[in-house]
């Protein structure tokens, strides 16, 4: 059944279990319940269909909350000092395996424990950000699913050309705080002035940087949005303030493309999750991370929104509209 087909009794049952029974309670119900705690980037609601996909995932491996598994939910609501409180409290409650949603979760929970295993759903370069050594031999107890970022960089400013053909200046909105953000802002960088592009930064570190960095960003054609938990919390307002200027933006996920953004590109990040799944029921029938290769994206999706698209006065060439895996209007 699909994970959006879902009973709304069992999702409840699924997603929700954990806060009206916590998991110490649970293990000592059932000694045969493996506990897993999942770090969640941002808010349920948010990563609904991320949780739902891996959920799904885990029952056809046999894992099923309450009868086989307890799964602990936690959520940073895009705060890092969140991040590392939720990591160091799922060690004390000696999880069997951690489940980090995104690079700076997966980073918080490495350097709260060198023992408990973690799989992270989502990372841009799990390599060039220190949690793995190798992709395919990770070493150490941390294994997932690396997004690609950096290195679909170069094809989303190309995506972005196609619709605004006037494009000379790029403005690239990035978190700099995050380590993989910043690889992906430089990869950007590198990309927009290989193809002639002026460059200008909008670098943010809290949410009360945001609006402050649009004031100050003058003439700018478009807008490239590098995906984190911080930017995710405000995409909302992001697109508000660059709809606002006339920006036409670029973004990762599907989910910052929804609320107002322009488009789009990235990996499917359901697919990531339930994909996840396979780590978790590998690692709890005795697998170790180590010996786990870093797996890649198989499903890309082009998310359109139509809506913005007429609300800026672009016209999408009908071929751009035909390539689109989602259109929204």
């Amino acid at each position: 059944m699909p994970f959006d087909q879902l009973h709304r009794r069992d999702f409840i049952t699924l997603l929700g279990g954990a806060a009206a029974y916590p998991l110490a309670a649970r293990a000592q119900h059932s000694a045969k319940l493996r506990a897993i705690g999942f770090l969640g980037s941002t808010t349920p609601s948010a990563e609904s269909q991320r949780t739902a996909a891996l959920v799904q995932r885990l029952r056809e491996l046999g894992w099923i909350e309450g009868r086989t598994i307890a799964i602990e939910y936690r959520w940073g609501e895009g705060r890092p000092e969140r991040f590392a409180e939720i990591a160091a409290e799922f060690v004390r409650l000696k999880v069997d395996v951690m489940i980090a949603g995104g690079t700076p979760t997966a980073l918080a929970a490495k350097r709260a424990t060198t023992v408990v295993p973690i799989v992270f759903a989502m990372t841009g370069d799990p390599v060039g950000t220190g949690l793995v050594a190798h992709l395919a031999r990770p070493g150490g107890n941390l294994t997932g699913l690396s997004t690609q970022t950096t290195d679909t960089v170069s094809k989303r400013i190309g995506l972005l050309r196609e619709v605004v053909p006037n494009l000379r200046r790029l403005a690239i909105l990035a978190n700099i705080n995050s380590p993989v953000v910043v690889l992906e802002m430089r990869e950007a960088q590198a990309a927009a002035n290989t193809l002639g592009l002026e460059v200008v930064t909008l670098e943010v570190g809290r949410a009360q940087d945001i609006e402050r960095t649009f004031e100050t960003l003058g003439r700018a054609d478009a807008l490239y949005v590098c995906a984190d938990p911080l930017v995710s919390a405000n995409r909302t307002r992001i697109n508000a303030l660059a709809l606002a200027a006339r920006l036409p933006t670029m973004h990762d996920l599907r989910e910052h493309a929804v609320p107002g953004g322009l488009m789009s590109y990235g990996p499917n990040i359901p697919d990531l999750f339930r994909r996840a799944g396979d780590y978790v029921d590998k690692i709890l029938r005795g697998a170790k991370p180590a010996d786990l290769p870093v797996e890649q994206p198989t499903k890309f999706d082009l998310v359109l929104n139509l809506t913005t698209a007429k609300a800026l006065g672009l016209t999408i060439p009908e071929s751009f509209l035909l390539r689109a895996d989602e259109v929204i209007e």
